[in-house]
């Protein structure tokens, strides 16, 4: 077999440079991409530093339906999945900087997490897997 891994994943937002104040901005993400396609529509790609998962596609939405699934691309479930090897510092960053947190820091099984919003509203988890706590 020749697929090897999922590189890219669309999220879609009302306007490119709020979405990099965002991501890049605030969340710490890397521009990786940033190419004008036309006079309105832009590649514009992020990830976390120093990532080797998926990025993401911020795409600009063009049209109503495009519209009315910003923020809420999931239907109100987690969307989006950072894994960390520093709960507590990443935690402590993002919520200085105002990222909403909706729940306090549980200890799951699998690790400690939290989710957040983002600027839309999407949710996200920040989560430490378990086996990378004594790291």
């Amino acid at each position: 077999m020749s697929i090897r891994s999922l590189f890219l994943v669309t999220l879609v937002v009302d306007d490119y440079d709020r979405a990099l104040d965002f991501y890049c901005g605030i969340m710490g993400f890397e521009l990786v991409a940033d190419t004008p396609l036309e006079a309105t529509k832009r590649w514009v790609v992020v990830r976390p530093p120093g990532g080797d998962g998926a990025a993401l596609l911020l795409a600009r939405a063009d049209g109503v339906a495009e519209t009315a699934a910003i923020g809420n691309q999931t239907a109100g479930r987690v969307s989006f999945f950072l894994k960390t090897d520093d709960f507590a510092g990443d935690h402590a960053r993002l919520s200085a900087k105002g990222v909403c947190f909706i729940e306090e820091p549980r200890h799951e099984p699998y690790g400690t997490v939290a989710v957040f919003e983002d600027c839309y509203g999407n949710l996200w988890d920040l989560i430490q897997h378990a086996d990378d706590a004594a790291s």
